[in-house]
């Protein structure tokens, strides 16, 4: 496997962005945490971030052998009509999207299904869907090495585009299956602690789901990342994880969604421990386990909206903060020039 390497952040940096803050025309600490994504995005870009106005949504959809289980409320058929609403402009990541001034291009990972030619496609389709991982291995070790290479081929090539930001989000009718799964293995955390509802389940449906995904657990032992992907999957989460590193490898901060997204970049930071500086967590979801993930991660979102929708829409309302953030550096003046008239 071949996947770019990634420079740690200047951390030497951090104290000297923080003195520049403190100095800015404001008492101290009065922009709470706006501060420290300040300083975070110092670290990455220097002493003036980009103003992160060239801002690409990418929504990565594939589909999970798993659903044909039960452990999603919704059919997999689903994934495709909803790839269809993304290429209408009719999705809610459509709609925020327009608001935030992000581009959205949706990648087909993994559709069961062929999708007709769009502007906004990215065929990238390793496959229709995985196998289930209840009975066998979603991927073959190939199959997780070509996702992940093209997830991070995609990263690089829309830094080369001049995109200074990068979005991810999702979609894949029973992806919340596979991410429990990875999050089980490579937070670690028990089973029951990492499984929610998805995209509706009632309390039966959760059962059912649990006991499904204890089976796929039962299966195999596998604890390395690699390994993890393998076993339980999905081609959208494997090249998330590599779009992720190949964002990082450039110098390009990562969105972060909610859970699913959280899954690949737990995934990523497992490969490449240098990509958790890059990433930027933008909310808490209302799926269980996405807090437990995050605190495996070692990261506080910026957000907490109960929302559970997916589709990089948790990423596109963050999305604002950050430009603000951008721009504490570079636009607000000291308070030594307020003070000596010095504007």
């Amino acid at each position: 496997m071949t996947l770019p390497s990634v420079s740690p952040v200047e951390t030497g940096r951090a104290t000297h962005l923080r003195a520049l803050i403190d100095g800015k025309a404001k008492p101290l600490g009065a922009l709470g945490r706006v501060e420290d994504l300040a300083v975070r995005l110092g670290q990455i870009a220097g002493a003036r971030p980009p103003t992160y106005d060239k801002a690409l949504l990418l929504v990565f959809a594939g589909d999970h052998g798993l659903t044909s289980e039960g452990v999603s409320a919704y059919p997999s058929s689903v994934t495709q009509a909803m790839v269809a609403t993304f290429l209408a402009g009719k999705a809610s990541a459509n709609a925020f999207a327009r608001a935030v001034r992000a581009e959205l291009r949706v990648v087909d990972a993994g559709v069961d299904g062929e999708l007709a030619a769009h502007p906004d496609l990215l065929r990238e389709k390793i496959r229709r869907g995985t196998r289930n991982a209840a009975v066998e291995s979603a991927l073959t070790a190939d199959e997780v090495t070509r996702a992940l290479e093209a997830g991070a081929r995609l990263a690089r090539d829309a830094a080369a585009e001049g995109f200074e930001i990068l979005a991810l989000g999702e979609m894949g009718i029973g992806n919340t299956a596979s991410a429990a799964l990875i999050m089980h293995r490579l937070a670690p955390a028990p089973l029951i602690d990492c499984v929610g509802r998805g995209a509706g389940h009632d309390d039966e449906g959760l059962t059912h789901k649990l006991a499904v995904l204890k089976r796929a657990a039962a299966r195999s032992d596998a604890s390395a990342p690699l390994d993890v992907l393998a076993q339980f999957g999905g081609l959208e989460i494997a090249m998330m994880a590599g779009a992720m590193i190949g964002a990082a490898s450039v110098g390009v901060p990562v969105l972060v969604d909610g859970f699913i997204v959280s899954a690949a970049a737990l995934t990523a930071i497992r490969l490449r421990p240098e990509v958790r500086e890059y990433g930027i967590f933008c909310h808490r979801s209302a799926e269980l386990g996405h807090q437990r993930m995050l605190a495996a991660l070692e990261v506080e979102p910026l957000l907490d909206l109960g929302l559970r929708l997916g589709e990089g829409t948790g990423a596109l309302l963050a999305l604002p903060i950050v430009r603000a953030a951008s721009r504490l550096l570079g636009e607000v003046a000291s308070l030594e020039d307020v003070l000596s008239g010095r504007l």
